[in-house]
């Protein structure tokens, strides 16, 4: 999508702090960390949030989950939370699926 913004991190239109890339997927810091480490990571395929994926995309959202323990590894983190917000209502601000990365810090159950 040409007005998306991750779209334009993917495909290197915008800049970003980028930490992991490979073909499919894009891990960047967090413009607004809410943790100590605090990590975006998206697929360079636009799909627009969790719920609009498909049953061809079964390979990339496992690329997604095994890029993100990649990049916990990396950072040190033994423990830490892979988020994903699903729709405006559950705090989706950005329309272009993307899971949170976060650790650092204790975080408390249940969430928000």
């Amino acid at each position: 999508m040409s007005d998306c913004i991750f779209c334009k991190i993917a495909n290197g239109e915008i800049q970003a702090q980028i930490i992991y890339q490979d073909e499919d997927v894009v891990g960047f810091k967090d413009l607004n960390p809410q943790a100590p480490s605090h990590i975006l990571i998206i697929p360079v395929k636009h799909i627009e949030n969790l719920a609009d994926a498909k049953e061809e995309d079964v390979l990339l959202l496992g690329k997604i989950q095994l890029a993100a323990a990649k990049i916990a590894k990396e950072l040190g983190l033994k423990d830490f939370r892979l988020v994903a917000n699903n729709g405006k209502g559950a705090g989706q601000s950005v329309f272009h699926l993307h899971y949170h990365l976060m650790g650092g810090r204790r975080f408390l159950w249940p969430a928000g």
